[in-house]
């Protein structure tokens, strides 16, 4: 199955040969031995591209390896001996987090190797659950008291941590910077800032707000720069929703949002079998609610 992913992506076997360290004939006898297997071409050799069949099996193979990594990683750290280290992985939001869960690690093990990385929303599950990660911390709007939207297909543990509520941000002379609330559905067709790794994204306004079209951007900002950011908004290049209380500067509103009944929500995301570092990181979290 990672041979025929690799296939596809690297275009040719030849490519996908030496990206995996293999023959172009074992490449070969593996594709010819999955289509075989399944009693389908899974592929069209010149040029390779996936058949019909080919394409639905694609579909699947990325969970389905998902759960393999993840279940090796699982047996790894049930069999292995605990180990004093710890690699957190955590969105630009929900990394303000860190800095008192590590410390309290520490206390509890002075020997603690640790490493963190700030990285984008999408994808820290997938790396608590193949071990790439050993802790992960996400941030994104939900109904009060509600649990994030992850994928339901990452076998991951997931405890809030904190719910804040949230605000659109506009430049202080803005005509509805004076309002006491907002309800999001009267912005649809505003131009918003789009940045998916700090603020709300914009796909996610939708879904929020039953729109199918609107919230349509003003431009892209990529990354996790705060600062960045609220300086776009107060340029005046679009609002951005964000949790009330982050902006922080002149010349700039918050407004609260009104409807629909949504909050900004962090949770700390851990495999089912955690090292000792871990859970004291996960504990200092939650009150020892893990």
């Amino acid at each position: 199955m990672r041979t025929f992913v690799t296939v596809v992506r690297a275009g040719s076997f030849s490519a996908a040969a030496d990206e995996l360290g293999y023959t172009q004939a074992a490449v070969s006898q593996q594709i010819a031995s999955l289509e075989n297997d399944l009693k389908a071409t899974l592929l069209h050799r010149r040029p390779v591209r996936t058949t019909e069949a080919g394409a639905r099996l694609l579909e699947h193979a990325g969970p389905i390896l998902l759960r393999l990594r993840a279940a090796r990683s699982e047996i790894a750290r049930l069999t292995a001996a605990p180990r004093l280290r710890l690699s957190v992985g955590a969105s630009p939001l929900a990394a303000a987090h860190v800095a008192g869960a590590l410390a309290a690690a520490r206390r509890a093990h002075p020997r603690l190797e640790a490493a963190v990385r700030v990285l984008p929303r999408a994808g820290i599950d997938a790396a608590v659950a193949t071990g790439d990660l050993d802790i992960g911390l996400v941030d994104g709007i939900a109904a009060p008291s509600d649990p994030l939207r992850l994928d339901a297909g990452v076998p991951v543990a997931a405890v809030a941590v904190a719910e804040r509520p949230l605000a659109v941000v506009l430049p202080a002379a803005h005509p509805l910077a004076s309002r006491p609330g907002l309800d999001l559905r009267d912005l649809v067709d505003a131009l918003w800032l789009d940045a998916p790794d700090v603020a709300v994204p914009l796909a996610a306004l939708r879904r929020a707000t039953g729109a199918r079209d609107g919230f349509r951007p003003s431009l892209t900002c990529e990354g996790g720069d705060v600062e960045l950011l609220v300086a776009l908004v107060a340029a005046g290049h679009g609002p951005a929703l964000l949790p009330a209380g982050l902006a922080g500067r002149r010349g700039l509103a918050e407004v609260p949002v009104r409807a629909p009944r949504i909050v900004h929500r962090t949770e700390v995301l851990h495999p089912r079998t955690t090292g000792p570092a871990g859970t004291a990181f996960i504990a200092a979290l939650t009150g020892g609610t893990s």
